[in-house]
């Protein structure tokens, strides 16, 4: 077939009903697609799918949804806190996978929820639920109901101790889409991170937050992690990270305390250690700032795990203020990647992250050199710096520190 007879109008999305899962798909579920949606125990995932189902069902759109775990008396006193019900939302509780094939044969249903994919069993194999041979069976024959009969399907998938999705990584290869729903225990905010997607770009961010009438959607995320931003406290500065395509402000603390034991403790929350570990020898290497007999604390508000070297710039003004006992300005934020010889190196997509500072009222922002000589944004109300290396981050905070 010729490329351009190829008619794209199978990919016409359908919306969720949530924008935030939307947004991480892409712009909502592909008809025929297959989606994975795997997070820690407990952190909001069958709710999550309910409510989309929910969404869809009423919408107009028939919803089958399969619970292995849970009864349908379950199921429905949950919905009944998430919304108005629906005749199109239809229950299943089933483990026999040819069962749930058959179901969704006759039923052609809009959309197929799976809750979950490692209590489904074929009885074709002898194997028990959720062991490697059943997870791969089920998902390719879920992948064919999908592609054969145009059935959107989303499955939940546990995960390890370890963090990642339980069973072969074959199950990976299979799906569409991967979706990874993270948060703490303690938190209320849930960020949803796609992994994989073959209909949008990766890896994309979504921001729900947990209410006691489900998720809610959050508009605004940044306003969000900075509201309870503490005032004229030392070792706190503002970052702009890039989760996806949206640019979003966090804020990353620092506390430089003497140890309470022969050998100082490293702790980094929301940022990778090893990173954390190398930049604090380069600042003490080229500032000479004496940081390795002393107690490092970092952590990232809000949950939020920061992967991009983006943050070291913002993790060096934050050890500098709380090292010196100095508050940094409160309309401050820092972005760059810092190298291995203190020189402060350029990142991507740096003009978005300034319309987000701008757009969020702060006043000045610090970034590498090389970002600004290639572009020189104008906004009226954000003052911007170029640093070339850490000494030009030391002479920038010493006036900018607030006693």
């Amino acid at each position: 077939m010729p490329i351009t007879a190829v008619d794209t109008r199978a990919l016409h999305r359908v919306s969720c009903g949530l924008a935030e899962l939307d947004r991480v798909l892409g712009g909502g579920l592909v008809p025929g697609s297959l989606v994975l949606v795997s997070g820690d125990p407990g952190i909001g995932k069958s709710t999550l799918l309910l409510q989309a189902s929910m969404q869809i069902a009423n919408a107009g759109g028939v919803v089958l949804y399969v619970s292995a775990e849970e009864s349908p008396e379950q199921i429905r006193s949950r919905a009944v806190r998430l919304g108005p019900l629906s005749d199109h939302l239809l229950l299943l509780a089933e483990t026999s996978l040819q069962a749930i094939v058959d179901q969704a044969e006759r039923l052609r249903p809009q959309a197929l929820v799976i809750d979950s994919i490692q209590t489904i069993a074929s009885e074709e194999l002898e194997s028990p639920p959720g062991s490697l041979s059943q997870v791969r069976e089920v998902a390719v024959r879920l992948m064919a109901l999908a592609k054969g009969k145009g059935v959107t399907t989303l499955v939940i998938g546990h995960i390890t101790k370890d963090g990642s999705i339980a069973g072969p990584k074959a199950l990976e290869h299979l799906v569409d889409a991967v979706v990874f729903m993270e948060g703490e225990e303690h938190q209320i905010h849930r960020l949803l991170r796609t992994r994989k997607n073959r209909f949008g770009p990766t890896p994309e961010f979504g921001v729900l937050e947990m209410t006691e009438a489900g998720l809610r959607e959050l508009a605004n995320p940044s306003e969000v992690f900075l509201a309870q931003r503490p005032s004229g406290a030392s070792g706190s500065v503002v970052i702009p990270i890039l989760e996806g395509s949206r640019p979003l402000l966090v804020e990353l603390q620092a506390l430089v305390a003497v140890p309470g034991a022969p050998i100082p403790r490293r702790v980094f929350n929301g940022l990778d250690s090893g990173r954390g570990a190398l930049l604090l020898a380069v600042l003490e290497k080229r500032l000479g700032l004496h940081v390795s007999a002393c107690d490092v604390y970092v952590n990232v508000v809000g949950g939020v795990k920061v992967e991009e070297t983006a943050a070291d710039l913002g993790l060096a003004a934050a050890v500098l203020s709380s090292a010196k006992n100095l508050p940094l300005d409160p309309g401050l934020t820092v972005f760059g990647e810092i190298g291995l010889a203190g020189e402060v190196r350029a990142v991507p997509m740096a003009e978005q992250r300034l319309q987000e500072a701008a757009r969020l009222g702060l006043s000045h922002c610090l970034l590498p050199q090389h970002n600004l000589d290639r572009a020189q944004p104008a906004f009226s109300s954000l003052k911007i710096t170029g640093l070339r290396n850490l000494e030009d981050l030391a002479r920038e905070l010493e006036p900018r520190c607030k006693t």
